[in-house]
């Protein structure tokens, strides 16, 4: 499981689909190879009400956090740090007309406080066909 949350100043949304961004960072969630596709979950939400730098209008930030279970070595985790943020940076790039911060931070999910029975999504993706979920 691998789920990343994209937290961006809401003046970003007039600049970037962030539809599209999500899908950039889910594709290469999904390329690393490192993560069950049923597990993948990319979101994004506007934060309305920010204060960045100075404090002056017109600059942006998209702050992602990607929660992943325990288990990976240090090695995979590094290489799907990489892997997302390359991605989503190459993109960004030439997309993003005003001052602009971007990060990744990895954290692992402590399993015993983390709840998810209820999925059919990997029952659902077995069904087509697709290989790993």
């Amino acid at each position: 499981m691998a789920h990343l949350s994209i937290e961006y100043s809401a003046n970003l949304g007039n600049t970037l689909d962030m539809s599209a961004f999500c899908e950039v960072a889910r594709r290469a969630m999904a390329e690393t190879g490192i993560f069950p596709l049923a597990g993948i979950r990319v979101r994004a939400i506007a934060c309305d009400h920010t204060a960045i730098g100075d404090g002056s209008d017109g600059l942006a930030f998209a702050a992602m956090i990607m929660r992943m279970g325990k288990g990976r070595s240090e090695a995979a985790r590094l290489a799907a740090l990489e892997a997302v943020y390359a991605a989503v940076e190459n993109w960004c790039k030439g997309r993003v007309n005003l001052p602009f911060a971007l990060s990744l931070e990895i954290l692992e999910i402590n399993a015993p406080f983390a709840e998810k029975r209820l999925n059919t999504i990997r029952p659902a993706l077995q069904a087509k066909g697709i290989e790993n979920v």
